[in-house]
């Protein structure tokens, strides 16, 4: 499997890299995945979990034991707990975020998907999401994964963003551009 020369250059990159293979070896990819998004999940809710793991004040014990019982209360696989008892040890645990996102792009290209962004003024209906990601398989040739989220500042219409290709169609970049093209 090829890995991108940026995600291998990257920190997280090599961490991310790293846990894959193991789960590769274990046959636990999508477990793990599933933890990390999890994870992902809890990091974005949880203030004190967020601090906890960027708060260089707390000991390597005590945030590893703290890390040892979120994964037991979020009922994380096994290597997945080792894992985040690795970056802990390691002080790592503020570039897990990076690791998340880097982890899901390489199962991502492994299994042959891409990931889709989608920013739109509105919540999606799951008949609009489904309808947009035939079409982009269609653009894109391969199977894409959709993350969706609500920006009331757009007004309308979609902005996608797939790798470094972004598709805008919003209202607010369609007045910008009337705006632009009437100031001469």
């Amino acid at each position: 499997m090829e890995i991108s020369a940026g995600i291998q250059a990257s920190l997280a990159g090599r961490y991310a890299s790293a846990l894959f293979d193991l789960a590769s070896e274990g046959g636990t990819v999508s477990a793990v995945e599933s933890d990390l998004e999890k994870l992902e999940v809890a990091l974005a809710e949880s203030g004190e979990l967020k601090a906890l793991t960027t708060n260089p004040e707390i000991s390597r014990s005590a945030t590893g034991a703290a890390i040892e019982g979120v994964a037991g209360v979020l009922g994380l696989d096994g290597l997945t707990t080792k894992f985040l008892g690795v970056l802990a040890d390691n002080r790592r645990l503020g570039a897990l975020p990076g690791m998340i996102r880097a982890f899901a792009a390489i199962a991502a290209a492994q299994r042959g998907e891409v990931t889709a962004d989608v920013a739109s003024a509105r919540p999606l209906s799951d008949a609009q999401v489904a309808s947009l990601q035939e079409k982009l398989k269609a653009r894109e040739g391969r199977t894409v994964k959709i993350r969706t989220s609500v920006d009331p500042d757009l007004l309308g219409g979609l902005v996608v963003t797939i790798g470094s290709k972004r598709i805008d169609s919003s209202i607010r970049t369609r007045l910008n551009s009337l705006a632009h093209a009437m100031k001469g």
